[in-house]
């Protein structure tokens, strides 16, 4: 029977013929809608390599490098990664690799950015295989934990933020605070800890920054190469410890006080160390041969994308900790990058926003807590609540 006929004689069938129309087409564009809508884990997109666009989360694992071969150190390109449902996944089987196309290889190829290992991230592209792999290609979207875009650096998180396990024993006298309160809470906290020697910084430092993924090395904060613990010195090619608060802003030196808190100080090439000298922060410059994704100028250090918020985060301890009540200088963050030898460090405005923009991860938590049982028995409360720097700064 064709559709003319069923006009003439039987109009009641023509209304049921395009009510179930209706009903065989809506669930179609319904199921598209939710699946551009729904975040995928990383086992549902190896279920559902169709070729269909989707946003899947996952733990960053490596690089893979062959269909089965996903390395986990001394990477060798930015052009692809390897993520999992979980950070400690070792089979291949269960990881999805993703393309990573040069719009987005400064801020998440290995290569460039190895201590996004362990950090979990959201991409958008295309399911297909890659590597003869399942896998995520042609990426339209890229970005740092479990969903959603890069928070804002103009974001105004509240004072308390969602709370940690410190808020009642170590911080109970700061939460609910802001301002000028909090500042003074933070630091009658904090400045409770244990002086280090220069010397013992060394052994903290090969704890404190051990990679994850091999444990006789260390990360190198601005270079983020791993390399061995034992070759630390003063050779071209070794590495040694980096005052990310520079030591002439304060006039502080190495002596035990600020010059030997392991919060601010990691591991760094010797070369690298000495170009970023006593240079304050900010964006832009010429590209840093041994530090791929730093730049500098003849006045500042912009350090990689996956270590700025680290960076950020270890100036605004600084100023927190030493006020200046202790026989050491009152260091504190201004908007210049050009402090000399004053005890101030810039850029202020660059440091709030790297600290937004590149929270917390993995492998700065274990370290912020290795100081804190291990070596000084204090903590950095910006890598606990890094929503107080703006609670304090603006």
């Amino acid at each position: 029977m064709n559709m003319k006929s069923v006009t003439r004689s039987r109009p009641g069938r023509l209304i049921a013929a395009l009510v179930l129309a209706v009903t065989v087409v809506t669930p179609v564009v319904v199921t598209g809608t939710a699946s551009a809508a729904t975040t995928l884990t990383v086992a549902q997109a190896l279920a559902a390599q169709d070729g269909r666009s989707a946003t899947v989360t996952g733990y960053v694992i490596g690089q893979p490098t062959a269909t089965s071969t996903v390395i986990t150190a001394n990477y060798t390109a930015d052009t692809a990664i390897a993520i999992a449902d979980a950070a400690t996944e070792t089979s291949t089987g269960r990881m999805l690799y993703v393309q990573v196309t040069a719009e987005w290889r400064s801020s998440f190829g290995l290569l460039t950015n190895p201590s996004l290992r362990g950090r979990q991230i959201t991409a958008t592209g295309t399911l297909t295989a890659y590597f003869s792999h399942g896998g995520l290609k042609t990426p339209t979207a890229m970005s740092l934990g479990g969903g959603g875009t890069t928070p804002s650096p103009t974001a105004s998180p509240s004072p308390t933020g969602t709370g940690g396990p410190y808020d009642s024993t170590y911080y109970a006298g700061a939460v609910g605070k802001t301002g000028t309160a909090l500042r003074g809470s933070l630091h009658t906290i904090i400045r409770v800890q244990t002086t280090l020697s220069y010397d013992q910084v060394w052994e903290a430092l090969k704890d404190t920054d051990q990679d994850p993924a091999n444990s006789a090395n260390v990360i190198l904060l601005y270079s983020g190469r791993s390399q061995s613990k034992s070759s630390n010195g003063g050779g071209v090619d070794d590495w040694n410890r980096e005052h990310v608060w520079a030591k002439s802003h304060g006039d502080f030196g190495t002596a035990n006080g600020p010059g030997t808190d392991v919060h601010h100080l990691r591991p760094e090439d010797v070369s690298v160390n000495s170009l970023r000298g006593n240079k304050d922060f900010d964006s832009g410059g010429s590209t840093v041969a041994e530090a791929p994704g730093c730049y500098t100028d003849a006045d500042s250090f912009e350090p990689r994308n996956a270590v700025k918020g680290d960076v950020a985060r270890m100036i605004l301890y600084m100023a927190i900790r030493y006020e200046g009540d202790d026989g050491w200088p009152n260091l504190e963050p201004n908007d210049s990058v050009s402090n000399g030898s004053a005890p101030y460090l810039g850029r202020i405005s660059k440091l709030l926003a790297w600290n937004d923009l590149d929270p917390p991860d993995a492998f700065e938590r274990r370290r912020n807590q290795r100081i804190y049982e291990r070596w000084q028995g204090n903590r950095n409360p910006f890598v606990d609540h890094p929503e107080w720097a703006r609670a304090i700064w603006g």
